[in-house]
């Protein structure tokens, strides 16, 4: 039943998310695709997941322990807190600093996630702003 109940609740997140990508402003200069289809495309993607679920549910699903459940949260906070930093301390910064916990989180050690994270980041960011040209945020430091 508890996986009925995470479809269902699957599905009215991919709707809502399928209503706001409709909100996204469109310019008329911008690529094919446009802003719309990758937020479009994981909507679908949530929806048919959670559709799956509802009428295919595991016979005895394993929910995590409070240990773990709290370890979520934690990680969903992280990321909430990396959407709000990205814009004041830029990419690289926001990005090692979220990359690095979750490196930890999947049992590094202390420097394997801090060398992880700044690894992770500025590669990202090497790969997006110079070789695909995409503009990240920019913090204080100009990166």
């Amino acid at each position: 039943m508890s996986d009925r109940i995470f479809g269902a609740a699957t599905i009215v997140l991919s709707l809502l998310m399928w209503w706001a990508t409709g909100l996204i402003e469109e310019s008329f200069i911008q690529d094919p695709l446009g802003p719309k289809a990758f937020p479009l495309v994981i909507a679908g993607v949530m929806g048919i997941s959670g559709l799956v679920m509802i009428f295919k549910p595991d016979a005895e699903p394993h929910w995590p322990g409070a240990v773990k459940l709290a370890e979520l949260v934690a990680t969903v906070g992280v990321f909430i807190v990396y959407a709000q930093t990205l814009p004041l301390v830029g990419f690289v910064l926001s990005t090692a600093l979220a990359s690095a916990f979750l490196v930890w989180r999947l049992g590094g050690t202390t420097r394997q996630s801090l060398i992880g994270g700044v690894v992770i980041s500025v590669g990202i960011y090497a790969l997006f702003q110079h070789v695909l040209g995409l503009n990240l945020a920019k913090g204080p430091w100009g990166f």
